[in-house]
């Protein structure tokens, strides 16, 4: 199940960072909707990275923050 959510996200990171790309080489401004979903996947994957970035210090120190098992 994760693999799919994975390969979703990167799927739609790809086609949004894409067309940006070309707009941007086109010299065309980008469409509102591309701005705002690029501006929250960027996000989308800062927060997630910091977060992950916090259990594995804390899995350093000996202190488990997120529980990852099921």
């Amino acid at each position: 199940m994760v693999g799919a959510a994975v390969f979703f996200y990167g799927l739609l990171v790809s086609f949004i960072f894409s067309g940006a790309s070309q707009n941007a080489k086109l010299q065309r401004p980008n469409p509102p909707m591309v701005s705002y979903l690029g501006y929250m996947l960027v996000g989308v994957t800062t927060g997630v990275s910091l977060l992950l970035f916090a259990h594995a210090l804390g899995l350093s120190m000996g202190y488990t923050l997120l529980s990852l098992t099921i």
